[in-house]
């Protein structure tokens, strides 16, 4: 169910598209059930209808509309012609995104297409959830949604999560039932346990494992705590995996991170995407890594920015990175490259031992072994419509603040004077300089202001 407005977020964006750790709530709910093996996944859409769809389309899923949103029984009764045949019917809500795939099997293998069966969870304040009715022996005999209950009703602690398992046929049945007669006018979703239950259906009450797992999302403030919670619950598993974290309260991961042994990272690290760190890498604080991969014994200095997007970005073994540094996309870094504070790097190579170490631009460019990079130095390869290739040979060093303009060779051990602009190619072993004639004007004085 994914249909809401959630006014409380005081946002244009509809609320299951708001992100936790890099995803939008409602996917997560959906990257979940992928590996259930259901025979078919529904999304129930209404507010923003439009945009959550493109958002989350996908060749498996199908889409509903509930127009207008007259509550969680009358979202079902949309869903009801997409229902096929029997079985079991999973219900989940698009804006409780942490929910584990054993906990929703757990329900599936519960009902066996003959039970109802709703996923519970018991708290301290459940202010704002349905109460688990049960009878003497602790049987389910019905919700009561909040803003209806009793008194008595409301001091129960046990909360309906707003999640169950149904049989396919039954469900259909019993929200066709369905009518508005309660205080917000609406057609509640939790009004079929009693139908269940006056047909001797079996109603089960599955506990969730903790409450992270069911808790949704309101308000901007209630996503922010789901967000730490996530985030703490990734720290501690990578920590107990051996990664040492020099502080898991301020670590973000908002993708997939694998870590070799013995790596180290810093505070205030963002890790984003698909990012691999070999054995003995270390994270320096305040970097943000995106579609990464970083070999063993590699170095990332404080404050780099490295993002792959789609084509990626490779750091070789021995690497040191940083700090300032920014590696775009398509830069594949040799081992032990040096890429220092303000240099720059995209759909580059450079060879092992290669340094460029302040104040660079290396784009579209293949760089050889040991070549030493010079502070200032740029590859202007852009022309205004296409871009062009550099090809920087062994050995070779290219002096502060050069400007090699593509598409252009520099042979191996070749040699570029300092604030050259090289515009030819440079034969190997060649030095090549490139640059105005030094003018020295004795007696000069500078203009002076007129007062």
């Amino acid at each position: 169910m994914a249909a809401g407005k959630g006014t409380r977020m005081k946002s244009a964006l509809p609320k299951v598209l708001h992100k936790l750790a890099g995803r939008s709530l409602l996917q997560h709910v959906l990257n979940m059930t992928s590996g259930l093996a259901a025979q078919r996944s529904v999304v129930i859409t209404g507010h923003g209808a439009d945009e959550v769809e493109a958002a989350v389309a996908a060749p498996q899923l199908s889409f509903v509309r509930q127009m207008p949103q007259l509550g969680t029984g009358h979202a079902i009764q949309q869903a009801v012609p997409a229902l096929e045949g029997e079985g079991t019917t999973l219900i989940l809500n698009g804006d409780v995104p942490l929910i584990k795939q054993a906990t929703a099997q757990r329900l599936i293998d519960a009902c066996e297409g003959r039970a109802l069966v709703l996923l519970t969870i018991h708290l301290q304040d459940p202010t704002g959830y349905g109460r688990i009715l049960r009878d003497a022996e602790g049987a389910v005999l019905g919700i009561k949604e909040h803003k209806d209950a009793t008194p008595a009703e409301r001091a129960i602690r046990e909360g309906y999560t707003g999640m169950m398992a149904a049989p396919t046929g039954a469900l259909k049945r019993w929200v066709g039932q369905l009518n508005n007669n309660n205080a917000q006018g609406e057609y509640y979703l939790t009004d079929i346990v009693a139908m269940a239950v006056a047909e001797g259906v079996p109603v089960l009450g599955v506990a969730a494992p903790n409450e992270t797992e069911v808790l949704g999302v309101n308000s901007p403030v209630q996503l922010a705590d789901l967000e730490r919670r996530f985030q703490r619950e990734q720290a501690h598993e990578l920590m107990e995996a051996g990664v040492r974290l020099a502080d898991p309260a301020r670590f973000d991961l908002r993708g997939q991170l694998q870590c070799g042994q013995d790596v180290e990272i810093d505070v205030n690290c963002v890790f984003e995407g698909e990012v691999s760190l070999g054995d003995n890498v270390r994270i320096g604080a305040h970097c943000v890594i995106r579609n990464a991969s970083i070999a063993a014994g590699a170095r990332i200095h404080e404050f780099t920015h490295i993002d792959g997007e789609k084509a990626g970005v490779k750091v070789g073994t021995g690497a040191l990175i940083g700090p300032f540094a920014r590696l775009r996309p398509g830069a594949d870094l040799g081992a032990e490259v040096h890429i220092g504070n303000f240099v720059e790097v995209k759909n580059s190579s450079l060879a092992k031992g290669a340094k460029a170490n302040h104040l660079a631009y290396l784009g579209d460019a293949t760089v050889g072994e040991r070549v030493n990079y010079g502070a200032g130095s740029i590859t202007a390869n852009y022309d205004g419509a296409n871009k062009h290739r550099t090809e920087i040979g062994a050995d070779v060093h290219v002096g502060s603040n050069c400007v090699l303009v593509a598409p252009i060779t520099i042979g191996a051990g070749a040699t570029i004077g300092g604030g050259s602009t090289i515009t030819k190619p440079v034969g190997a072993g060649e030095l090549s300089v490139a640059r105005g004639k030094q003018v020295s004007i004795a007696g000069w004085s500078r203009p002076l202001k007129k007062r």
